[in-house]
């Protein structure tokens, strides 16, 4: 069997920079193992898929070693796929998942997310945090599906050197490390190597935390973001109560088959 695939950078207007995305358009589901494997052998935080069901489309993610409930990076890159060779016309798709209906939006030359709200509480600090981020030490720990680490300035998130194997035994997917940004208004990084991702380049879905936690914090709706990894992310993001808007650039890189 022969099946298209395609890898786009997401939340970057730059080619090699932003996220690389799999994305892999079926006619009908494949097994989970056979998808399971095209993301292994693809070897990016989440290659996507995505099908027309009688209702709609629905889109599952993988990263090389699970499925994954959410992605926002995938995401955006699919409906770039979905756009392009599917709905020319349409402003909008709307994907079911397993987090519930996810739109996408045509926004001038961004895609925008319309994504549920995953606000965290505030905990302290699991043991061993500071050695699994490489001593460094955050003010404040909050907690949700990941942990919220929040640093006092944007140069310590960008110092830390993580230790990846101290982080997959913390008792959580992964950490997010925040702190106010110099020319933005916050800046982060995100490490998940217990799901075979040890730093994701730019998050979509970390952000589903990071903007109610900003928003209440700067008392602001509408937000920008960078994320500081090697590759970098930027984001425009704004929070919307129950839901949060997370928008940025695709740009395509690949496109060819696959034989399976």
């Amino acid at each position: 069997m022969r099946l298209p695939f395609l890898q786009l950078d997401a939340f970057t207007s730059e080619p090699f920079r932003g996220n690389p995305a799999g994305v892999v358009p079926l006619e009908s589901w494949l097994d989970d193992r056979t998808m399971q494997s095209i993301a292994a052998e693809a070897n990016m935080a989440e290659t996507a898929f995505f099908v027309r069901e009688p209702d709609g489309w629905r889109i599952r993610w993988f990263t090389p070693t699970v499925e994954m409930d959410l992605c926002g990076h995938a995401t955006l890159a699919s409906a770039a796929v979905a756009f392009e060779r599917f709905e020319p016309s349409a402003s909008s798709i709307t994907f079911a998942s397993r987090s519930g209906p996810l739109t996408v939006t045509r926004d001038g030359d961004k895609l925008s997310l319309d994504f549920p709200s995953r606000p965290a509480k505030r905990c302290d600090p699991p043991a061993g945090l500071a050695e699994s981020l490489g001593g460094a030490m955050p003010s404040e720990t909050w907690a949700s599906g990941d942990l919220l680490a929040v640093f006092d300035h944007e140069d310590q998130v960008r110092a830390i050197t993580p230790r990846f194997a101290l982080i997959r035994e913390l008792p959580m997917r992964g950490v997010i490390a925040t702190a106010p940004g110099s020319d933005v208004d916050f800046v982060s990084r995100f490490f998940a190597p217990a799901v075979g991702v040890d730093e994701d380049p730019a998050t979509g879905s970390t952000h589903t935390t990071l903007i109610p936690y900003w928003s209440q914090r700067l008392g602001r709706k509408s937000l920008r973001a960078r994320q500081l990894s090697a590759r970098g992310g930027e984001l425009w993001l704004e929070d919307r109560g129950e839901r949060v808007k997370i928008s940025g650039n695709v740009v395509p890189y690949l496109e060819g088959m696959i034989t399976v």
